[in-house]
């Protein structure tokens, strides 16, 4: 099903003692492959504030032991796939871990390059001082630009590489929004990018990596073929569920034999305005180079015969602002949610336009929710007055990008969290998401979950932490282009959501964005070209 996740089979495990985790970290035989194991994950979009240290920090940022610490917790903030590996080569024999560092923070804009650097030298020197290691396995996402480096994930593959030479395997899983590079391909052994979108395969394909890892380390010879197409996809169009992307992971996966170890068909980070744009198929073989290529070629040409099929169809504020009055008038009408696809924390949007919020409160729609909605002086200003208490709510009050816009209204803060929020379903299940003071907060007929930290609405218990039933809702409106479906789908039915066109850092009409890098021509951008990989 799709909102399953393998991780939420963590959430009853029996928790490790101080002792079973020393021994499961510290105490392997040395016969036993030592492994390296990193993170850096960020998806970029070129349009949006830069990250910076502090935004890491307060997502997750960590060194050497404090990553195996969180790894065995109950519910790990760190990477789900990267958790997954661990379980992987937990089922599949003795090894050694070895951390380096760890670091993930949701979309964002470049990343500053000061800490790019903290973070590459962290993870070579903390490597370096950990020779020799029999292998070498990176939760990256693979759609990172930096202020001084257009390819951050390559660089990290690189240097990687040229520690531990040809000869020792280097394995990295990648988002399927990764934004692939020669570089990347030429100094990994195998890249396993996801296959479900919403992303509820993240543990399995970290679990693929340890099965690889030790297939290669028991002899087995990869080799990869890399095809990058001109073409990218609207972010709506990528549903796993069914449609174009659907059958062509499919077609990918129906390739997979005793030959072929692996086919990643990776649709892209649409706004990450960078010469590594574009569609990717990797294909890894187990010793075949030209069968490698040919099915790369295969694949990314069926893509290209597709490309027609990816294209948004949005609804309009207006009409959206229709349809929810409609719904709180009536109950004996379907519930509708509303998916604020153009400001989707999860592509890099700042998650706190107010178009949707101002339209639906001028218009007088109630039994509304909207979250989750980043405004840390908000949130904060709820917090010191109280549950219950009344006041002037000042939506952006500090936000200076122009594509936010400010909204007031007379307010009560309903409820107080302090923003520690344990996934229940989807992506996040049974993970920690930190979001920061959070607040929950009604202006007219709509409640409102403010938080502090910028993620997007990709599980109901950022509601339910409040008690708040979301059944009983008329409305709901999320900001969050897809991951949510993960989540709420036993609530809504793909029928029952509404993609709202808006402005937005994260808009799925390409034309609307401000590209100054990406490699023309490129469909959609540009039409009327033939292309053969």
């Amino acid at each position: 099903p799709a909102s399953f996740s393998p991780k939420s089979a963590k959430m009853t495990r029996t928790p490790l003692s101080p002792e079973r985790i020393a021994n499961r970290f510290h105490s392997t035989p040395m016969a036993t492959p030592r492994i390296a194991i990193a993170a850096f994950m960020l998806e970029s979009n070129a349009h949006s504030p830069v990250a910076t240290r502090e935004e890491f920090a307060a997502n997750y940022l960590s060194w050497g032991g404090e990553a195996l610490a969180d790894l065995s917790s109950d519910h790990p903030v760190g990477p789900v796939t990267l958790s997954g590996f661990v379980d992987g080569m937990d089922a599949t024999g003795a090894w050694t871990p070895v951390p380096l560092l760890g670091t993930a923070v949701g979309a964002s804009g470049p990343i500053d390059h000061a800490f790019f650097l903290e973070v590459a030298d962290g993870i070579a020197s903390r490597l370096e001082a950990a020779m020799p290691v029999d292998g070498v396995f990176l939760a990256l996402h693979g759609a990172a630009i930096g202020t001084g480096q257009v390819d951050p994930d390559g660089v990290i593959l690189e240097r990687v590489r040229s520690l531990v030479g040809p000869s020792v395997p280097v394995l990295a899983t990648l988002d399927l929004h990764a934004n692939v590079s020669r570089r990347m391909v030429e100094n990994a052994s195998v890249l396993v990018a996801y296959r479900t979108n919403p992303h509820v395969d993240m543990a399995e394909r970290g679990g693929e990596c340890a099965r690889l890892m030790r297939e290669i380390l028991a002899g087995a010879k990869p080799e990869a073929a890399f095809v990058k197409l001109p073409m990218i996809p609207p972010s709506v169009t990528q549903n796993t569920k069914s449609g174009p992307y659907a059958d062509i992971i499919a077609y990918g996966q129906s390739k997979i034999d005793a030959r072929v170890m692996n086919v990643s068909v990776v649709s892209g980070f649409s706004l990450g305005d960078t010469p590594k744009n574009g569609m990717s198929v990797v294909v890894t073989t187990r010793g075949d180079a030209a069968l490698a290529e040919a099915l790369a070629k295969d694949i990314a040409r069926r893509c290209w015969d597709d490309r027609h099929r990816y294209v948004p169809r949005l609804t309009s504020l207006e009409d959206a602002t229709r349809m929810a009055l409609a719904c709180g008038r009536d109950a004996a009408k379907p519930a509708l949610l509303f998916a604020d696809v153009a400001d989707n924390p999860g592509g890099g949007g700042r998650g706190n336009t107010v178009w949707i919020l101002e339209a639906f409160h001028k218009a007088g729609v109630e039994g509304a929710l909207l979250g989750i909605f980043f405004d840390p002086a908000l949130a904060a200003e709820a917090h010191a007055l109280g549950a219950g208490a009344s006041f002037h709510a000042r939506f952006n009050r500090d936000e200076s990008h122009p594509l936010s816009g400010r909204f007031q209204a007379e307010a009560v803060v309903e409820g107080l969290h302090d923003g520690n929020v344990v996934g229940r379903r989807g992506i996040a299940a049974g993970h920690t998401i930190v979001l920061g003071p959070m607040a929950l907060v009604r202006v007219g007929g709509i409640r409102v979950v403010v938080v502090s930290v910028r993620q997007q609405c990709k599980d109901t218990a950022m509601f339910e932490v409040f008690g708040i039933d979301i059944a009983a809702a008329r409305s709901v409106i999320v900001k969050s282009r897809g991951h949510f479906r993960a989540a709420f789908d036993l609530l809504f039915t793909d029928e029952r959501i509404v993609e709202v066109d808006v402005p937005g850092l994260t808009t799925p009409v390409l034309s609307r964005v401000p590209y100054r890098d990406v490699p023309r021509p490129v469909f959609p951008l540009d039409d009327g070209f033939d292309w053969a990989p």
